[in-house]
């Protein structure tokens, strides 16, 4: 398991354009139809890294509460599951039931939607305004499974909270830190 730190990608930066299939629904989904009047949050994770499973019930709780705000959220897993078999698109599903997902978890299966965002590692998160634009990305909060830092995703919700009170976020954010995406082979 090979620690990676989030990219970084420009603040301002459009949202890559993307068409997936829910693991859950089996809808094809874009990033149009995800997109909510404040905007969206893209998470990037999967299904067997530590440092995702260290926060996707308390993820997928608090963003619950920010969907019914008007912020979209989407989850997003680009690993390859051929030599990855733990996050094929059918643990997934099992994934966000289990953990109460009410957001759509597409799964990106060549990996182009990971490369076109910047994302590294799991979790990733991304956040753009109503109108495209990145606002944040980085950390959900300072915890992991290895530490006794509080889990209570200050970073990303505090950012949420802000955007969604139509304030401006500070732009000093910190990177999110997890497994590195597996990348298939030939990438």
């Amino acid at each position: 398991m090979a620690l990676m730190q989030s990219s970084m990608a420009p603040l301002g930066s459009s949202i890559p354009s993307f068409r997936l299939v829910d693991v859950v629904s089996k809808q094809l989904l874009s990033q149009d139809d995800l997109m909510a009047t404040h905007g969206l949050v893209v998470a990037f994770i999967c299904a067997h890294c530590p440092y995702v499973l260290h926060l996707d019930e308390h993820m997928a709780s608090a963003s619950n509460q920010r969907i019914e705000r008007g912020m979209g959220f989407v989850a997003i897993s680009s690993n390859d599951v051929v030599n990855y078999p733990q996050d094929h698109p059918d643990r997934l599903r099992e994934q966000a039931i289990n953990r109460g997902f009410q957001f759509p978890y597409l799964y990106d299966e060549d990996q182009t939607v990971a490369k076109a965002f910047g994302a590294v590692c799991t979790p990733d998160f991304f956040v753009y305004d109503g109108n495209g634009l990145l606002i944040y990305r980085g950390r959900y909060d300072g915890s992991n499974h290895k530490n006794d830092v509080p889990l209570n995703g200050e970073d990303l919700l505090s950012a949420l909270d802000t955007h969604l009170e139509n304030k401006v976020i500070d732009a000093n954010q910190l990177p999110s830190a997890g497994c590195s995406i597996k990348w298939k082979n030939n990438l």
